[in-house]
């Protein structure tokens, strides 16, 4: 009897909760509006921002075309300890969640107690009990729903970050890379003007020893010999602590990683003709500022439902004796059921302040929203121009090597001739080396172009969508 008349009321409680929990309190989430061009300043070639885009990003380190580099970014993406702490953050969040969404469940729980009273005009009354307990605080007014739609959002917000790091570990391992295969290039050449220099020290000794040239020509070439000498240390050293940082992001310590020295650079990959606009908007730190506006937005719903009464439904069900052994051979049993509504009266204000923090919190990201997609075409921007430039530049510095190399033949066949000084033909030596120089920078500094820009658009761009 006592079995089905609590039954009975659980049913009709757990039967009103669910017709009046219905509502959900707090704004409904929209995405923030945001600044949108009509077209990009250095690209003609644009395509309006979506409502809603999320992608992965591929694997757009390829377009470099560079096996060795791909093998290095993948290595990184997966022992990166970086990235390591950002999958973590991501789990806890993930949990975060799990843990909101337990509030949906009732909260089973079984207890078995003993106790002694002991009164000044009684005797000494022992009891044992047993009881099983159920409660359930049933969603009325929606506040576990919001938390965990917070949640939600704050999951998703999280795994953009790991995607931020993780593209922002791989812009690091190609830019290291580029570095390094700059710095090959750079040693390469240098190598090749000393090989020419010290043909040309042998020489001007041999026209001094003959009396052609003058002791202040020997001197003039021995001290170029000497420079690009030094200069070859300096590259090296360079290289050797790009070498280690380049360990670093693999996650290695520097012992164990050694980059073979390579005779060309990747090449130059094709830029897109166009830029659509979900590139911009998949970016990683794009998603993660607007989801972390959708938590918030959800977040002042949570505030909202604190004014609101709380309702549960408990019941329990046990057994009761003198002795732990009673309740097995002749318990006294009990029940009890029924809903609770409580209410806060008074806090001093403390959810007002709550509520108005979190409202606070929503302008606040909803301008960093929006500031984020600013930033995001300032970047798409800069790298569009920067490789429009350096794109006429690598041309003009062709010519200017071209140039360099017949001028340096010309003065060293008039020197051979004894009709200028060495003076001449260190200045031209000098003109060359650092014409190809420049040419390397230029080289290296469009790959890197690339490279930002494929971070700008979120790391890649459509295949086939390039400039003849």
């Amino acid at each position: 009897m006592a079995l089905n008349k609590l039954s009975q009321l659980s049913c009709t409680a757990i039967l009103m909760v669910s017709t009046l929990s219905a509502c959900t309190v707090g704004p409904d989430y929209s995405q923030p509006i945001v600044v949108e061009p009509a077209a990009l300043k250095y690209n003609a070639g644009w395509q309006p921002l979506p409502t809603q885009a999320w992608a992965s990003s591929g694997q757009w380190w390829q377009a470099f075309d560079d096996a060795r580099l791909s093998e290095l970014v993948t290595e990184a993406t997966a022992n990166n300890l970086t990235l390591v702490q950002a999958a973590a953050r991501y789990r806890a969040a993930v949990a975060q969640r799990a843990g909101s969404r337990s509030a949906y469940s009732p909260v089973l729980g079984a207890a078995v107690g003993q106790s002694r009273t002991d009164g000044s005009n009684t005797n000494v009354v022992e009891r044992a009990s047993a009881s099983l307990d159920i409660s359930w605080e049933p969603d009325l007014w929606g506040r576990v729903r919001r938390q965990v739609e917070a949640d939600t959002a704050s999951v998703d917000a999280s795994a953009a970050d790991l995607a931020a790091a993780r593209l922002a570990i791989q812009l690091a391992v190609v830019s290291s890379y580029i570095t390094i295969r700059a710095l090959d290039q750079q040693e390469y050449i240098l190598q090749q003007t000393l090989e020419s220099s010290e043909r040309s020290a042998k020489l001007t000794h041999n026209q001094y020893d003959s009396g052609i040239v003058s002791r202040a020509d020997v001197i003039q070439a021995e001290t170029q010999l000497q420079s690009q000498r030094s200069d070859l240390y300096d590259l090296q050293a360079q290289r050797a602590i790009e070498e280690n940082t380049l360990a670093a992001l693999l996650g290695r310590a520097p012992i164990d990683f050694a980059l073979p020295h390579a005779e060309h650079m990747p090449a130059v990959p094709p830029m897109p003709s166009q830029i659509p606009g979900e590139l911009i908007a998949r970016r990683p730190d794009v998603v993660a500022a607007e989801r972390a506006v959708a938590a918030a937005n959800a977040s002042i719903g949570v505030a909202i439902a604190a004014w609101l009464p709380d309702f549960s439904i408990s019941a329990s069900r046990g057994v009761s004796g003198v002795s732990v052994s009673d309740l097995w051979d002749s318990p006294v049993h009990f029940w009890s059921v029924g809903p609770t509504l409580a209410q806060t009266i008074f806090d001093g204000g403390q959810r007002r302040a709550s509520e108005d923090a979190a409202i606070a919190r929503y302008d606040e990201l909803a301008a960093a929203y929006r500031q984020t997609v600013l930033d995001s075409l300032r970047d798409v921007e800069n790298a569009l121009a920067t490789t429009t430039i350096l794109r006429d530049k690598a041309v003009q510095q062709e010519r200017l090597v071209q140039l360099a190399e017949e001028n340096e033949r010309v003065i060293k066949n008039r020197y051979k001739s004894g009709l200028i000084s060495f003076l001449e033909v260190a200045v031209a030596q000098n003109t060359t080396l650092n014409a190809r120089r420049g040419q390397v920078n230029v080289t290296a500094n469009q790959l890197a172009a690339a490279a930002e820009l494929a971070a700008s658009i979120g790391g890649g761009w459509e295949a086939g969508d390039e400039n003849p």
